[in-house]
C-alpha cells in the first residue's frame, strides 16, 4: 500500500527549485539536498527523488516522465480490464455453444 504524500505540490516545486538554485553552493547535490531538506521538513531520499523527477521531466536527465508514466498505468489498466472481458466473453460463449449442442443433441 503506498503511504499517503503529505507535501502539496507547491511544496515540492519550492523544495525542488531551492536545490537547483542553491546546487552550486554545495560540493555535491546530495550535500544541497541534506542541508535543504531539513528546512522544508521532509527526508533527505524524498527531496533527492523529487530533484530527480524534476531533472527527467525537464529532460536534464534520462527516464521516463512523469506523464509517460502515468500513460502506461492508465494503458497496463486498460488492458487488464479488457483481458478480464475478454475471458468473460469466452466463458460465455463456450456456455451458450454447449447449450446450443445440448438442445439439438435432444431433438
Amino acid at each position: 500500500m503506498k503511504k499517503q504524500n503529505t507535501f502539496s505540490p507547491e511544496v515540492r516545486e519550492r523544495a525542488v527549485r531551492l536545490v537547483q538554485e542553491h546546487r552550486e553552493e554545495y560540493q555535491s547535490l546530495w550535500a544541497a539536498v541534506q542541508s535543504i531538506a531539513p528546512k522544508i521538513g521532509c527526508n533527505a531520499s524524498t527531496l533527492l527523488e523529487w530533484v530527480k523527477r524534476a531533472e527527467i521531466d525537464t529532460g536534464a536527465r534520462a527516464g521516463v516522465t512523469t506523464d509517460e508514466r502515468e500513460r502506461m498505468r492508465a494503458l497496463e489498466r486498460e488492458n487488464r480490464e479488457l483481458r478480464r472481458a475478454n475471458e468473460i466473453l469466452r466463458t460465455a460463449s463456450a456456455f451458450f455453444a454447449q447449450a446450443e449442442i445440448d438442445r439439438q443433441v435432444k431433438k
